[in-house]
């Protein structure tokens, strides 16, 4: 094998470097729940000058881990973006970094016109053009009084190491 072909071979295997995100302002730890759950908030990936940010769903919870603004699907959403917002900015960017959200409603029929105001609406607020790829799904989420729940992946440039 060539020089060249065992660095790119060796390049091929090399690790990625990656940490858990958190921002304990906004949201506590899913370890730190009263039934622990064993997932990160999020996931930073550093790829030679690019990062990409896995964000877990992630919904209307305080820094406590308490459920917030039960039967509130409005109020749930606002305060689910917050929470995104608060990662992002624990990270350096914000949602003009955002390019996919996977949004998760308990009940698609009844709220995703009430959703997607206040999704439009908080998107207009952060300016985003073009606007996040997304996909919305009716699910089981993991607390029977949450409403909503959203996933998403950031991207943006940062100074190569």
């Amino acid at each position: 094998m060539s020089a060249i072909a065992e660095l790119l071979a060796g390049l091929a295997h090399a690790p990625i470097e990656k940490r858990a995100i958190t921002n304990h302002g906004v949201l506590n730890e899913a370890y730190a729940y009263a039934k622990p759950s064993s997932f990160s908030r999020g996931i930073r990936l550093d790829l030679n000058g690019l990062t990409i940010l896995l964000i877990s769903g992630t919904a209307s919870i305080d820094e406590a881990g308490k459920s917030l603004h039960i039967g509130d699907l409005r109020a749930q959403c606002r305060r689910t973006f917050a929470n995104i917002t608060g990662l992002l900015e624990s990270e350096g960017c914000t949602w003009k970094d955002i390019v996919r959200t996977s949004c998760y409603l308990r009940d698609i029929d009844r709220d995703y016109e009430a959703f997607n105001e206040e999704r439009t609406a908080f998107f207009h607020e952060q300016g985003l053009d073009p606007l996040p790829a997304s996909t919305g799904i009716q699910a089981k989420l993991c607390r029977p009084e949450l409403l909503v729940e959203i996933e998403a992946i950031a991207m943006f440039r940062t100074p190569k190491a």
